[in-house]
């Protein structure tokens, strides 16, 4: 049989699909979205208000806007290797180097969203008498929402996708199937585990897409100006 055969077989293998085995997909894929919501999380917890608070402020705005590049060049395996070394095996290695790779795209959505919301809008708003909190939470960030959601949605997709590391420190995940797939040369059992992550990835993209689409106004999103309808020409 071909590779793609044997992939296919695995996948559509019942016994691979078990609820009570520990080693099966279903338990994989929770261990691999809890290492994921978790560095989310934590990530979003320092990213976000951090970037609303340099793009109202403009201060400090080169660390936004270089978090991106810096993010992209990270080595996340290396970053695992020397938090492992630091504190040992567990799942505070895998959360810190998620977070680490997490923080930058959220920093710097955040960060430009605020920055892209028309001045005259906060100008008017803050005319009109609004404190700065007001200004920040009533008139930036749900004109901003369209950019923060996509910091969150690439965050995701990076984190999905690395947390295969925690394999690598004895933790599980649909790294598990990766790791332990080249320990034997199981190489379906390998393409397995990387179509696994891929359609995870592709799966959290499309949930988050619809989101986005229900927490961002029409008004901002300009779905409301698309379904307008055009006037019709004059006719002499």
């Amino acid at each position: 049989m071909s590779l793609a055969g044997d992939v296919v077989a695995f996948l559509a293998d019942g016994a691979n699909w078990s609820l009570d085995d520990p080693y099966d997909v279903p338990n994989r894929l929770v261990e691999h979205l809890q290492y994921t919501g978790i560095a989310l999380g934590l990530g979003a917890l320092v990213a976000v208000p951090l970037g609303l608070w340099i793009g109202h402020t403009g201060r400090f705005a080169f660390l936004a806007i270089n978090a991106g590049n810096a993010g992209r060049s990270l080595p996340t395996l290396g970053l695992l290797t020397l938090v492992v070394t630091l504190v040992g095996l567990g799942l505070t290695p895998v959360v810190v180097a998620l977070v680490v790779l997490a923080v930058p795209p959220l920093l710097t959505g955040t960060y430009a969203g605020v920055r892209a919301v028309d001045r005259a809008a906060v100008d008017a708003a803050r005319g009109q008498g609004m404190t700065e909190r007001q200004v920040l939470l009533g008139v930036e960030v749900p004109m901003a929402l369209p950019l923060i959601m996509g910091g969150l949605r690439a965050a995701t997709l990076q984190v999905v996708s690395t947390a295969t590391v925690a394999a690598y420190v004895a933790l599980g995940g649909f790294g598990r199937f990766l790791v332990d797939g080249l320990a034997v040369q199981d190489y379906p059992q390998m393409v397995a585990g990387a179509v696994l992550v891929a359609a995870l990835a592709i799966l959290l993209d499309l949930l988050l897409a619809g989101v986005q689409r229900a927490v961002v106004s029409p008004g901002v999103s300009g779905r409301a100006a698309a379904a307008r309808p055009r006037p019709r020409k004059a006719t002499a």
